[in-house]
């Protein structure tokens, strides 16, 4: 699932470039590419949100194992620096430990997290009827110097409609 959330961000990033980046020295420097940091819980306890780099570039197979392989190498503690460090956005999900929804906090200089909660059966109108639909909550973090409330918003709406094309994730 992890891949899936990573992959439907990096393209939504093409769309909303200016969560892609950082605010460094009162002004917004964009990504070099789409870096997102996962963050991984360590077993002895705390976060650490390294780099999947160029994710927008990587199938889903791919970004599936390096998701699996920077888990590993994080709980090792055998990371390369470049992964600590060129994160352009974060991404965080609590879904498997239960959290229907996650509110995250902005790892600086990055000015954004997009959070993912757990997939839970709700009611939905449909068609004017209310019938169970498996949905997730998604959430945004995001720095105001850089973004407002009305880009924000049109972002998590790009990431919805990806995840609910799943087509979209599984080209190129």
């Amino acid at each position: 699932m992890a891949s899936l959330l990573v992959k439907a961000t990096a393209l939504a990033l093409k769309d909303a470039p200016e969560f892609n980046g950082f605010h460094v020295d009162g002004e917004f420097k964009p990504g070099s590419g789409i870096h997102i940091g996962f963050a991984i819980a360590l077993r002895e306890g705390g976060l650490i949100a390294p780099a999947i780099l160029d994710c927008d570039q990587k199938t889903l197979p791919d970004l599936m194992k390096s998701i699996n392989d920077l888990v590993d190498r994080t709980r090792s503690l055998s990371l390369r620096g470049s992964e600590m460090t060129d994160a352009t956005i974060t991404v965080t999900s609590l879904g498997d430990l239960g959290a229907s929804t996650v509110f995250g906090i902005i790892y600086p200089p990055q000015v954004a997290l997009v959070g993912f909660g757990s997939v839970l059966e709700k009611p939905a109108a449909i068609d004017g009827q209310i019938v169970p639909r498996q949905m997730m909550d998604l959430t945004l973090s995001a720095d105001h110097r850089q973004t407002d409330g009305r880009q924000g918003a049109l972002f998590l709406s790009g990431i919805k409609e990806i995840l609910e094309s799943p087509e979209e994730l599984f080209a190129g």
